[in-house]
């Protein structure tokens, strides 16, 4: 009965955090899917009428969609492999024993509390600007003709800008998870005669299997809604080259005044992100009943 008493009292303590959570949820995605069904322009607001299926099928005939859906996945795949082979590569290094470790490690997590239309300014107009760009100045010194990065790969532009601003959060998850590798086992492997190359494949990248999946799990999550770095840099062109799926549903909004279309994409990017989100999800479950 005491514990039946206590399992009741503290789901009671919890309900209003629930119902206030559920409220925050469902209010908003309940308002989405209704105007994502009705005619509703910001040009003619008084007109309301409802559309059905019309808006979902306007979005999906977008010349930009399939587009936006491939950029996506561009920007998430590229950011996630950038990250997690850079985080491991400097994790490795920075858990080794170097005088000044502890400001090494600050300069490394200082660009995540960098605001991302900041990072993409600074991007934009001081490091890959072809005039006078630090990559810029790099290649001319080095006799090489400088890449106008927005112009010929922009949504290469766009992926390193994004990695550069990550890198720090996969560096700390995985220095952390580097950390609790057992010494005894490093020396034990060494003691056998296993080489630097043959420690890391099977002893170390094992152990920071878990952490890898958290990384990939939570960066795709946020990544899937990259909107500011593409707004600051390229606006999304040129033409539909860095237009994601976030950047579309905002062009149909605020620039096309279009609520109704632009709330069925945001519906349609709500069912992606969770197929994305359940692929990883068992991914990452199977991964950790290893």
């Amino acid at each position: 009965m005491a514990t039946q008493h206590t399992k009741g009292l503290s789901r009671l303590m919890i309900a209003p955090s629930v119902v206030l959570l559920l409220i925050w949820m469902v209010v908003p995605l309940s308002m989405t899917l209704w105007f994502s069904v009705q005619n509703y322009n910001l040009l003619n607001p008084g007109n309301v009428s409802f559309a059905g299926l019309l808006n979902y099928r306007f979005f999906y005939t977008d010349p930009a969609f399939f587009q936006s859906i491939w950029n996506t996945l561009f920007i998430v795949i590229g950011v996630l492999l950038i990250t997690i082979v850079g985080g491991t590569a400097i994790a490795l290094l920075v858990d080794q024993d170097i005088w000044g470790q502890g400001l090494v490690r600050i300069m490394i997590i200082s660009p995540f509390f960098v605001m991302p239309p900041v990072a993409a300014l600074v991007w934009k107009n001081m490091i890959m600007h072809p005039s006078y760009g630090v990559l810029a100045d790099l290649a001319r010194f080095l006799g090489l003709q400088p890449i106008d990065w927005f112009a010929q790969y922009p949504l290469t532009a766009v992926v390193l800008i994004v990695a550069w601003q990550w890198l720090p959060f996969a560096t700390l998850i995985l220095l952390t998870a580097l950390q609790s590798l057992d010494g005894e086992q490093k020396e034990a492997a060494e003691m056998d005669g296993a080489g630097a190359g043959s420690r890391f494949i099977h002893l170390t990248l094992p152990h920071l299997s878990r952490a890898i999946t958290v990384v990939i799990l939570i960066q795709t999550i946020f990544l899937l809604g990259v909107y500011a770095e593409i707004l600051v840099t390229t606006n999304g062109g040129p033409g539909y080259a860095t237009t994601n799926l976030t950047f579309l549903i905002y062009r149909t909004a605020l620039l096309g005044y279009d609520v109704g279309g632009a709330s069925a994409g945001g519906i349609i990017a709500v069912v992606f992100a969770n197929i994305v989100a359940i692929f990883l999800m068992r991914a990452v479950g199977k991964n950790l009943d290893r």
